[in-house]
């Protein structure tokens, strides 16, 4: 009964959080995303019941109240600063995303992104009030019976963190109703998988909360003074994790992480990971602000601006450097790629790809000696990444259609796969965890959702141009109607907006080639941040009825 009902719950949660996706700004959505917030943590508490944590936890009734208390709290507080001042929101979502908080309990210990499920819960009931507040009067102020109310205008015309009440439309439309898919298929597919508990601990880590990190962006105001203090949060966090590395590269010590401290004994270099986990998390973090700082810089417009991203750049080129995480640099390379086509040429572009992959592959063969031994060498040199790889391509065979079931990898792999060594955690190559695990229908959803994701960031996507100053809170440019779909639409977007646009797909398709070498494409929160930027900015999701 309990594996039925836990079952029922991860469909329950992950209906709800599809449903937060599709809905517009309104009671309803209010509702299934408060269904969500409960739901995620007390699955994830009645799967670990019997855990060494939970079970530690639950010897010592005062701490366990006692933490439960100061989660309850925090959010509350949160809620009330989102409440008075609304673009706290956004800025707090990003200024979360990389932090994680070791729990230790019963011996064990588990990193887990505290600070952005306090913030998520922190935003879920800010808009909650803010709905409720709204909906109680009967006609808002100057304006017709369901309008805007003069405090939803506001926070929204001001680039705060509540939407207003409209639902994406056009290619952000698609983009809502595949991401809502594949919450929901790969809740499904837990039910199956060998390992259940890891399936559902995916998605009430991950795929829930999330989804609320989209509902809660997607319709956000970005005017130029937000997206600028986004950039200055991205930027003071990426020098102060860079300081941390610098100290841990000097003193050649780790905060944590025994695996890596090991490694470190045996190799002719030293890695260091900051305050991340993992050194290529840390190149992941790092090679995206990298992408987005040059964005703003290639369109800068003034010599102050210039200087402090190119400074920037340097610190986070200093921090870059001894992670020694090659995925990194191929991600950071292929965002850079992209800003190239759109700031010059997408021909020459191509062509410039092209040589260096060629030049690549050149120099791996040259240098590989004999077949043999190249096969051999690229499985060390990949800390058996590529025996995980063959492992997965092994039992996508096996079950084609379906897979295994969701964050059945791990188990899988080490029943299925003959081989000597257990596996880290995933084949490390995101399509190919999702063909084992989700065979050709998770396959299919997920190429779906990269598509729809794709051409939401591409649509109406022109080559960003300097323009003349604009200041904060400006109005936007004349709108036009368009007589085929009733929308209004700024003609031209701003310049500010355009380049966050480029930003975006830049820093989108570096985290994808991350995930080629690293996997976590869901599991990040960046992901789901960068999906809600995409449709949020998007042109046609302005569109009014």
């Amino acid at each position: 009964m309990s594996d039925l009902l836990a079952g029922a719950g991860v469909l329950v949660a992950a209906a709800s959080a599809a449903t937060a996706i599709l809905l517009p700004s309104g009671r309803p959505r209010c509702l299934v995303m408060l269904v969500a917030l409960v739901l995620f943590p007390t699955l994830i508490l009645g799967d670990q019941w019997h855990s060494h944590q939970i079970v530690d936890l639950r010897d010592d009734p005062a701490r366990f109240a006692g933490l439960a208390a100061i989660a309850v709290a925090t959010s509350a507080a949160i809620a009330l600063a989102f409440r008075r001042w609304p673009i706290l929101l956004p800025l707090a979502i990003v200024a979360a995303l990389p932090f994680r908080i070791p729990l230790h309990a019963g011996g064990d210990t588990a990193n887990l992104l505290v600070p952005l499920y306090l913030v998520i819960a922190g935003g879920v009931l800010a808009t909650a009030l803010r709905t409720w507040a709204v909906s109680r009067a009967d006609v808002p102020a100057g304006g017709a019976a369901g309008g805007t109310a003069p405090e939803e205008a506001s926070a929204t015309a001001g680039g705060g963190g509540f939407p207003a009440a409209t639902g994406p439309a056009g290619p952000a439309r698609w983009l809502a109703l595949v991401l809502a898919t594949v919450v929901v298929l790969y809740a499904t597919q837990t039910l199956y998988s060998p390992d259940f508990s890891k399936g559902l601990q995916n998605v009430c880590f991950f795929f829930v909360p999330f989804s609320l990190v989209y509902a809660l962006l997607r319709d956000v105001s970005w005017s130029r003074k937000l997206l600028a203090a986004v950039l200055w949060v991205v930027a003071v966090e990426a020098i102060a994790f860079v300081v941390v590395g610098s100290v841990e590269y000097a003193t050649k010590s780790l905060f944590w992480n025994d695996q890596v401290i090991r490694s470190n004994e045996f190799h002719t270099y030293f890695r260091v990971n900051s305050i991340f986990w993992d050194p290529n998390i840390y190149g992941r973090y790092l090679s995206l602000v990298a992408v987005i700082a040059t964005s703003a810089l290639l369109w800068a417009r003034e010599r102050r601006a210039f200087a402090l991203l190119t400074a920037l750049l340097v610190v986070v080129w200093i921090g870059l450097a001894p992670t020694f995480s090659q995925s990194s640099f191929a991600a950071l390379l292929a965002g850079l790629a992209v800003l190239a086509a759109l700031k010059w040429s997408l021909r020459w572009t191509l062509v410039a790809v092209g040589l260096v992959a060629v030049v690549g592959a050149l120099v791996v063969l040259l240098a590989g000696g004999s077949d043999k031994a190249s096969v051999s060498r690229i499985n060390i040199d990949t800390s058996g990444r590529a025996n995980l790889v063959s492992g997965g391509v092994h039992l996508f065979a096996q079950r084609p259609l379906y897979g295994y079931g969701s964050g059945s990898f791990p188990k899988a792999y080490r029943q299925h796969v003959r081989t000597r060594k257990i596996p880290v955690s995933v084949s490390h190559t995101e399509p190919i965890t999702v063909a084992a695990e989700q065979g050709l229908v998770g396959l299919a959803a997920y190429l779906a959702l990269l598509v729809t994701a794709l051409w939401t960031m591409t649509t109406g996507l022109q080559r960003p141009r300097p323009a003349g100053p604009v200041a904060a809170g400006d109005p936007p440019p004349p709108a036009v109607a368009e007589a085929s779909s009733g929308a209004v639409r700024p003609a031209t977007p701003p310049a500010g907006e355009t380049v966050a646009r480029a930003a975006v797909l830049a820093a989108f398709a570096a985290l994808l080639v991350h995930t080629m070498a690293y996997a976590g494409f869901f599991e990040d929160p960046i992901t789901w941040v960068l999906l809600a930027l995409a449709a949020s900015l998007a042109p046609p999701g302005r569109a009014v009825g």
